[in-house]
């Protein structure tokens, strides 16, 4: 999150959050955020999500399309958590900041916790991938109400991303980013390639329970190929390093297990799936932007100094994130 909203960010303010959804404040529970205020509260013995989200990262409008698109899909059978409407019968609360403002939305509580590392060398892959195909499935045939109501595509938030939050010495970084970026707005886009999907299907985003797969966090849904949702699952079960035989063996194994899922679903043209290298590299460059945004570079938790340690290398000198055949074997 960046420093200017959580400056402007008060308890003034959430408690007119609190308000709008009638939730008392002793049943109030914050929670770890990255780019919003996450809270856990409960209401009528049930228990429920709060996120508070500030205009400069999101309109209300483009949450409107969030929550939407997210009821759209639960409507017709994706396990997801819902949104649910504020005492006044609204999904989307705005709460003003001054010259800004901030957007409260509430959710269900997903049941069940995040997978464990046997649920992931169960079945695991395959229930995502299904849920995933079922995702692309339906949004070939969604529309939002109205036009404020339209998420971004896949560009929009990342041009000049780099140039904005990198020092000069990260000049030969920002030009891979540009080369990237620019050979991906050749690609097609079709109803049956692209849409409007998740983009960060991992397993920080969804819980289990007994087996059953419930997602939640669409705050980053967008226009984008169906490939790429593809391989960003698959981005966020791989080592940080991913080159011993073990680990490439489970980028191969966990792939062919969710894209066997994803066909039941639906079904996406063999050719696809050479582009996912690029949608890897893609997001590797995505995240170094952001860990040099958000982040001390010098006193980094674990998980960040992982995936950072050479990682301006492998970026500068376009090592593959897993290498591995991404051909027709696996549609």
């Amino acid at each position: 999150m960046e420093k200017h909203i959580k400056e402007i960010y008060n308890d003034q303010i959430l408690d007119e959050a609190l308000a709008r959804f009638g939730i008392a404040k002793e049943n109030v529970r914050l929670l770890n955020g990255f780019e919003s205020f996450i809270y856990e509260y409960e209401k009528g013995g049930e228990s429920y999500i709060l996120r508070v989200s500030h205009s400069s990262r999101r309109t209300s409008g483009m949450i409107g399309g969030e929550v939407e698109w997210l009821n759209y899909l639960a409507d017709h059978g994706v396990p997801a958590a819902r949104a649910v409407p504020s005492d006044g019968g609204q999904l989307v609360e705005v709460v003003d900041a001054g010259d800004t403002y901030f957007s409260a939305v509430s959710f269900e509580k997903a049941p069940g916790t995040h997978p464990s590392r046997k649920e992931w060398h169960a079945d695991l892959p395959i229930k995502l991938g299904r849920i995933m195909g079922r995702m692309h499935a339906l949004t070939k045939r969604y529309q939002p109400s109205e036009a404020r109501l339209k998420r971004p595509e896949w560009d929009e938030e990342l041009e000049g991303f780099a140039e904005k939050h990198l020092p000069p010495s990260e000049k030969k970084v920002i030009e891979k980013i540009n080369a990237l970026m620019a050979y991906l707005k050749t690609l097609p886009r079709d109803g049956e390639s692209y849409g409007l999907v998740h983009t960060d299907m991992h397993g920080g985003n969804f819980f289990v329970d007994d087996g059953q797969i419930t997602l939640f966090d669409f705050d980053d849904c967008q226009y984008a190929w169906f490939v790429y949702d593809i391989a960003l699952a698959l981005f966020y079960v791989l080592s940080h390093n991913c080159v011993s035989k073990e680990d490439v063996a489970w980028a191969r194994d966990f792939l062919a297990q969710f894209m066997e899922g994803y066909n039941r679903e639906n079904r996406i043209a063999p050719e696809w799936l050479k582009q996912i290298p690029y949608f890897l590299k893609l997001r590797e460059m995505d995240l170094y932007v952001v860990i040099h945004r958000s982040f001390d570079l010098d006193d980094l938790d674990p998980w960040c100094a992982s995936f950072m340690d050479n990682r301006k290398y492998k970026i500068e000198h376009d090592v593959p994130y897993v290498d591995m055949n991404f051909g027709a074997n696996y549609v």
